[in-house]
């Protein structure tokens, strides 16, 4: 396999299984937002399931070498992991601004951040058992979560990413020993935010990747520059963005315990890119 293509964002999810017109009304959603599914609460998982059957079916119609879920049961890219950890109090949400400059209700943070229990472990083992070719998952990564919380407990965004980062450690080794054989970590709030990013954003992701046995690629997905609107699975931003620089390449180093160090940091910092980082597990040919 040359080139392995795979999708890097989430699939539309169906018009029966979620108002997608509410959704479009809207920004992404930080917190739960069970009032887009159309689906009653009882029945929502299988439906659920059922769109992810299609949208694997479509994956695999099209030719492409890595299959994902399509993030079908999600919100939104970020909302599924982050607000099912401790230490979130999701009646009570803060407010902050998004990478737009608009104000949109995040999960408050009251208290250590933890992970209960694996979030998506499920979700990868529905897929491993629904297709024969490699998969993937996506999870959040720690320095977008921070970014997209209200923090009313450390007082120190660095200790904060630090514990989003030891949990969604936690979660790649449980997707890894599920069957998955890339686990996508997304981190577009690097490029938004990257005097932070330099600070603290490696230092978590790195912490994210600790003692992970898998072969690790950093890479980065650019916005077009064009005059029109851009979408990008469920969500739709305006790709004629000034300050929108060229692609450059995010290098990464793989050392003999599998981590990832991201080298160079001052040439990821791109306006416009979403930065992502991919780790494939050594039996993968």
């Amino acid at each position: 396999m040359l080139i392995p293509t795979s999708l890097v964002g989430s699939y539309p999810q169906p018009a029966w299984l979620i108002d997608r017109e509410r959704l479009a009304g809207r920004f992404p959603p930080r917190v739960r937002a069970r009032e887009l599914w159309r689906i009653p609460e009882e029945l929502l998982a299988q439906a659920q399931d059922d769109a992810t059957i299609v949208a694997i079916k479509a994956q695999e119609e099209a030719g492409l070498d890595i299959i994902t879920d399509g993030e079908i049961r999600r919100e939104s890219y970020s909302n599924r992991f982050a607000t099912a950890l401790e230490g979130v109090d999701l009646d009570n949400p803060g407010t902050a601004l998004d990478r737009s400059g608009h104000d949109v209700l995040v999960p408050r943070i009251t208290g250590k951040i933890r992970r209960r229990h694996a979030v998506q472990v499920r979700d990868i083992q529905f897929l491993r058992a629904n297709t024969d070719r490699k998969i993937k998952i996506t999870v959040p990564g720690p320095f977008t979560m921070t970014q997209q919380a209200v923090d009313e407990f450390y007082k120190d965004e660095k200790a904060v990413s630090l514990d989003y980062a030891a949990a969604v450690n936690e979660e790649i080794k449980d997707l890894f020993a599920a069957g998955a054989d890339v686990v996508q970590i997304d981190e577009p709030w690097m490029q938004a935010s990257p005097d932070k990013a330099r600070a603290y954003g490696v230092a978590a992701l790195n912490r994210a990747l600790d003692g992970v046995r898998a072969r690790c690629v950093a890479a980065i997905e650019m916005r077009a520059r064009a005059h029109r609107k851009v979408t990008a699975g469920r969500e739709t931003h305006d790709a004629n963005t000034p300050g929108i620089e060229p692609p450059l390449v995010c290098t990464g180093l793989q050392r003999p315990d599998g981590a990832l160090r991201v080298a160079e940091l001052d040439r990821v910092m791109v306006s416009g890119a979403k930065s992502i980082a991919q780790h494939e597990r050594r039996d993968s040919k």
